[in-house]
């Protein structure tokens, strides 16, 4: 490394974010990028450790120590040929990714982890910035054809590899854009769409065709698809939400996040209303605003209602509080359960754990929540007798996570094999589906997870795809 004493001069030192008052009247990226010194300083704590674990906390196995030591060198250039060797959109998951990378860094034994995340987005923003992001389109044509089902992580990252590697690959989308979740889901404080729109055209450059607007199972059928492609990619996403089981959950405040988050993203690329919210606006203006779910999504829910101009947010989970601080001896190189707070639980924001909920109280509109605080006793969940408490809510937004891919249309159609918990069975080795010409990658397959892992899967179906056409295949896993 260059300067294996780095750790034990510098401590660590991350990015930081806008003023709150400012960030909270817009829905711009607020996150403030290091120095070009400071980051010198950052890959320079990267101590050269025996076994780097920070490969194997990463899903797509970044060489994270050899672009540090060429950010400590302050060569950035090649730090990008190393970045892009192994993940494709280092620009989403330097700004979404929550880092298992860091924690399972060797430095964070005794100390602070190196600042993996932010290094990342700092070498590839500077590679735009530079010019030095350019498309790859392949030396010759295979003659093959691919379709790929869905314009997430998983189905931008197997369409980009499948396309370097000389396939004709078309991106079906249901949606109006690319980038599935991404694109809806995230909003645009945490990471712009611009960098989607930059991504897909670098891929249109390289031979990939996007058709948006088409959903498979619905507009164009599997058989089609079946007659028209040599092989099949699905990655449409584990979008099937969990749903709210209690009494007064059918009356109109009571929406689904995604539906939420959706039209405010809409709102921000442009869309009018009818367009954006095609069954009538959604927002958390001068409403008391609870959120059910303790996760990203529910804290994505919180900093867009303060940004929407709500009266009060209120997060509730139904785990237990998490500990301050892990137990590394414990946890470590895994990712560890601690509480985390995120910038949008920071700009205002009432949190609860334990919490149940049992009734939504209202007529027409939804006025208040009944729950019930809870403990684990011999692993099972009790309610606590004479704990019943309501919080006063005019919308309730659930983010209690997915249970799965939808299976009306597409799934139905394909008639392939699912696995125990509803998702498209296939393996890791090979990601074939019952139907040998059907590949499955992301969330469709293994379930509701990270955009990283999304991205791996993606990349590793991709080799699988190209083996399967040609009988070998010199792509990357």
């Amino acid at each position: 490394m260059g300067k294996e004493t780095g750790f034990l001069e510098l401590g660590r030192q991350d990015r930081t974010y806008g003023d709150v008052t400012a960030r909270l009247h817009n829905y711009k990226e607020f996150v403030v990028p290091l120095t070009a010194e400071a980051l010198k300083g950052q890959a320079s704590r990267c101590m050269n450790c025996g076994i780097p674990h920070c490969h194997t906390g990463c899903p797509v196995n970044n060489i994270i120590p050899d672009w540090n030591h060429l950010v400590y060198e302050d060569d950035f250039r090649n730090a990008l040929e190393v970045l892009h060797s192994t993940n494709n959109f280092p620009e989403f998951t330097g700004r979404i990714c929550p880092a298992p990378c860091e924690a399972a860094c060797t430095l964070n034994i005794i100390d602070q982890p190196v600042t993996i995340k932010s290094i990342e987005c700092a070498i590839v923003d500077k590679g735009w910035q530079e010019g030095w992001i350019t498309p790859k389109a392949p030396e010759k044509r295979s003659g093959k054809s691919v379709a790929v089902v869905g314009s997430g992580p998983a189905g931008l990252a197997c369409a980009q590899q499948l396309a370097r590697a000389g396939h004709s690959v078309t991106v079906f989308e249901k949606n109006d854009r690319v980038g599935g979740l991404m694109r809806y889901g995230i909003p645009d404080f945490k990471m712009e769409k611009h960098l989607i729109n930059r991504r897909a055209a670098q891929m249109e450059a390289e031979g990939v065709v996007f058709k948006t607007s088409v959903e498979v199972g619905v507009s164009v059928s599997v058989n089609s698809l079946k007659e028209n492609y040599d092989a099949i990619v699905f990655a449409g996403g584990a979008e099937a939400a969990r749903r709210l089981d209690i009494p007064g959950a059918e009356l109109p405040g009571v929406r689904l996040a995604m539906e939420f988050l959706t039209q405010q993203n809409k709102r921000n690329a442009g869309d009018d209303e009818l367009r954006a919210a095609p069954r009538g606006s959604l927002t958390a203006t001068g409403k008391h605003v609870i959120v059910i779910g303790g996760g990203d999504t529910g804290s994505d829910c919180v900093g867009t209602s303060n940004r929407q101009g709500a009266l009060s947010v209120t997060q509730l989970e139904i785990m237990p509080k998490p500990p301050e601080h892990e137990d590394k001896a414990l946890s470590w190189p895994n990712w560890p359960l601690k509480l985390r707070t995120s910038s949008s639980h920071e700009e205002g924001c009432q949190r609860d754990w334990a919490v149940l909920t049992k009734r939504v109280i209202g007529d027409n509109d939804v006025r208040a929540l009944e729950c019930v605080r809870v403990e684990w006793k011999d692993g099972r969940m009790q309610e606590m007798p004479g704990s019943e408490f309501t919080l006063q809510a005019d919308l309730i937004l659930l983010a209690m996570g997915f249970t799965g891919p939808r299976k009306a249309g597409l799934l139905d159609q394909a008639a392939v094999e699912l696995d125990p918990r509803g998702n498209v069975k296939a393996d890791t080795e090979k990601y074939q589906t019952s139907d040998d010409r059907i590949f499955a990658c992301g969330d469709m397959r293994r379930g509701q997870s990270l955009v990283v892992w999304a991205i791996r899967e993606g990349r590793q179906c991709a080799r699988s795809v190209d083996e399967m056409l040609m009988g070998a295949s010199d792509l990357p896993r």
